[in-house]
């Protein structure tokens, strides 16, 4: 079992001049899912190496059993600094993909072509594909086989408009994963704010927010099985 797992490169917040990435939770939880199940994992990015981690998502409220796991682990803290370029990803390597989150994705994997085609092969191979929290963003421009939006008619969820109003970057963010679902004819569906909550449809698995990053990682297992 060979799992991919795709990070942002991307670390400004809009034009506020504070930082962002990828949040910590949504990548361990995840990666940790796969390891324990047994997978072998390659991480990949954008710009490859060190993707950037949102500083919110290191501060001693953020961390949880899984992330003090990560930061013992010189493995794993290895694997992270040396992401691989998308560019050179082959989706055919690959049994499934997972995207994590943090605000990041919204402006560079949303618009990576390298995204794009990536994710659009391994829905075509018929493999799993999933993403949390902001990570959904990726898929506003994958297009299904006949042309139209990937997720139109289908059911997803992501970070909903009510949590990023509740961390003031509603203004700020380039669009709302939720408002764009719906523009795209998606249904989009919704747990409590930051309460777990995961959307299976067909072989796409998304999840609403960081609390749902292991089960969206192992829904995404249930579909390997």
């Amino acid at each position: 079992m060979k799992i991919l797992m795709v990070l942002t490169s991307h670390d400004q917040l809009g034009d506020t001049g504070k930082k962002t990435g990828f949040w910590l939770e949504e990548f361990v939880a995840p990666y940790y899912a796969f390891k324990d199940a047994g997978a072998d994992i390659v991480l990949a990015s954008p710009a490859g190496r060190q993707p950037p981690l949102d500083p919110k998502s290191d501060e001693p409220d953020a961390q949880t059993e899984l992330t003090h796991r990560f930061k013992a682990d010189p493995e794993a803290q290895k694997a992270l600094a040396n992401t691989v370029k998308l560019e050179t990803v082959d989706a055919a390597d690959f049994d499934t993909v997972f995207y994590p989150g943090g605000h990041g994705p919204l402006w560079d994997l949303a618009e990576s072509p390298a995204s794009i085609q990536l994710i659009e092969r391994f829905e075509r191979a018929g493999k799993p594909i999933g993403f949390v929290c902001h990570a959904p963003a990726a898929l506003r421009h994958v297009k299904a086989a006949d042309g139209a939006p990937l997720v139109r008619g289908r059911k997803v969820t992501g970070f909903s408009n009510t949590e990023e109003a509740a961390v003031q970057l509603t203004n700020v963010v380039p669009f709302l994963v939720e408002d764009e679902f719906k523009n795209l004819g998606a249904t989009y569906e919704r747990g409590a704010d930051w309460g777990p909550f995961v959307v299976v449809d067909g072989k796409l698995v998304t999840g609403q927010n960081p609390a749902s990053s292991e089960d969206a990682a192992k829904a995404l297992l249930d579909q390997l099985r």
